[in-house]
């Protein structure tokens, strides 16, 4: 008798946007009646094409991956790219939908940002990471924006924020050298003029993301500037000369990367590549600021909707599998796994928005002493936080679905492994805790933080959120009292990442508290949240002896 085969559904998404009812009270409280109105019909669509189309063609094109062609038949270096079918279709989506265009445009003022924002947050998850040139090009285009070199906004910034597809540039960020890595003064590539008084680089960069894209800003050292991070100046550069030819830059290879393997990520050689001065000769690593503002938001948002994308799909998962006789999302360990995960979410999602909602007021000059101040300081707090949640809150959802969850061709594990970059690029945790404390940003971000938990505690003064606000709020103070004892530099630096880390959490929960939601602010109450506990430096020594 032939025994009757089971076949497992595989979870299914529907819109985005529509499934979503987390983003749409935040939306809600957040944005004018007006405004969401007229905005609601383009972050449906988007929903409909991240659950739908692009989610198909993700699963599709899982195994197309960029290939270099360095040589042409007849000997010839031509060192040309070919992306996958999915990162082609993303770019059309991507420039038709205003991903880059949204906050130059200015429609919606301050909440310009929050609308962007929003829409990539749908959009990311089924790009393969296209998302990486964009968040590049939005740091090109703030850049070269604030910049005032009106020759350059002219020529770039209107191609950049461009909605025509066959119009649009994007752009790369070419900062990384095997001297440097996160210590950009370390840079050896060298700026020389030339005898028409055209600056020339020459040098080599080790990691250079979306090497496709028709300009980038890179660092270098004009010839006589001393060492370090004030000796280097940015540049403008663009990839190819009129006539196609690649201008003075040759790929030597693709890096062969854990994840984020759809992004043409590349080594290169500058070998008098033109190029453009941007701002002065000095203290180029200044001007890069307002570029690593705007890519760290979006390495925010693109880690809390990492998060979302997984617990969508293990949540789908719970409601389809049975297992010991019920489904899983009836059994109580399997609940209690996914509320925990749900409510980091959340709280990451309140840190990242509070980012681009400060980053909107300022670029609308809608911004006080204050909220500059919790700009500066949440920027790097935000980025390293949400980073390291997702990558926890993604490894569990991966693990929700057992066996099926390591088995690549479900689509699951690329999840994982893409995630993993998040906490890498834009500054790896320690670089982004050292940016926090010893740069002195706590003095005047730290009441400004304090400040703002404060003010999102407020409205709670009874029962459980007013309980779970009174921790926030302690953890914060437990910050203010630990620097007022420690003084020394080395001990400083040595408890950053676990001084940043309860910042941010005291913020995420402050905010839960903030929007009313008591189940997710109890819920992240009850997992560490004052990560502050002395450690002693003998003992870490002689542990990695």
């Amino acid at each position: 008798m032939q025994s009757t085969l089971f076949i497992q559904s595989p979870p299914q998404l529907g819109n985005q946007y529509g499934d979503d009812p987390f983003l749409r009270a935040y939306l809600q409280r957040r944005l004018p009646a007006e405004m969401l109105a007229q905005i609601e019909p383009s972050l449906t669509e988007l929903g409909e094409l991240a659950g739908g189309e692009l989610y198909r063609l993700q699963l599709q094109d899982r195994l197309n991956e960029p290939t270099l062609t360095q040589w042409d038949a007849w000997g010839n270096r031509i060192d040309r790219i070919e992306v996958s079918p999915l990162w082609r279709r993303a770019a059309e989506i991507a420039a038709t939908q205003g991903l880059i265009a949204i906050p130059y445009e200015r429609r919606h003022g301050r909440y310009s940002r929050i609308h962007q924002f929003a829409a990539v947050y749908l959009f990311h998850p089924s790009s393969d990471v296209y998302t990486c040139p964009l968040a590049m090009t939005d740091g090109a285009a703030r850049t070269l924006t604030v910049s005032g070199n009106q020759a350059l906004i002219d020529r770039a910034v209107t191609r950049l924020t461009h909605r025509d597809p066959s119009e649009a540039w994007t752009s790369g960020q070419w900062m990384t050298e095997a001297t440097g890595g996160s210590d950009v003064g370390a840079s050896l590539t060298q700026a020389v003029r030339d005898e028409s008084g055209q600056w020339r680089l020459y040098g080599k960069k080790w990691f250079t993301s979306a090497i496709t894209s028709q300009m980038a800003l890179t660092l270098a050292r004009p010839e006589g500037n001393g060492p370090g991070g004030s000796g280097l100046a940015m540049f403008y550069v663009e990839t190819h000369n009129d006539d196609g030819a690649l201008n003075g830059i040759r790929v030597e290879r693709l890096k062969d990367k854990l994840g984020t393997r759809k992004v043409p990520t590349a080594e290169l050689t500058l070998d008098g590549a033109r190029a453009v001065l941007v701002g002065d000769t000095r203290h180029g690593t200044r001007n890069i600021e307002p570029m690593l503002t705007v890519t760290r938001a979006w390495n925010s948002v693109t880690s809390v909707s990492f998060m979302r994308r997984a617990l969508a799909l293990a949540r789908a998962y719970a409601r389809q599998r049975r297992a010991f006789g019920a489904k899983l999302e009836e059994l109580p360990l399997h609940v209690d796994t996914l509320a925990g995960l749900e409510a980091e979410t959340r709280g990451a999602f309140l840190l990242a928005f509070e980012l681009v909602e400060l980053m909107g007021r300022q670029e609308a000059g809608e911004i006080d002493d204050a909220q500059k101040a919790l700009l500066r300081v949440i920027t790097p707090i935000a980025k390293l936080l949400t980073a390291k949640q997702a990558v926890h809150v993604v490894s569990e959802c991966i693990e929700a679905f057992g066996g099926a969850g390591y088995v690549e061709d479900t689509g699951l594990p690329l999840l994982l492994r893409d995630t993993q970059v998040l906490p890498i690029w834009e500054g790896t945790t320690n670089v982004l805790a050292l940016d926090t404390v010893l740069r002195g940003e706590l003095s005047v971000g730290l009441p400004a933080l304090r400040q703002r938990i404060q003010q999102g505690i407020s409205a709670h003064t009874e029962g459980r959120l007013a309980e779970a606000g009174q921790q926030a709020l302690a953890a914060v103070e437990h910050v203010f009292s630990w620097l007022s004892h420690n003084d020394d530099p080395r001990r400083l630096q040595a408890h950053a990442r676990r001084l940043a880390m309860t910042l941010g959490r005291a913020l995420e929960l402050a905010l839960l508290v903030e929007a009313g939601d008591a189940a997710a602010a109890c819920r992240f109450a009850a997992a560490p949240l004052d990560l502050l506990v002395d450690i002693n430096s003998e003992d870490s020594a002689r542990l990695i002896e």
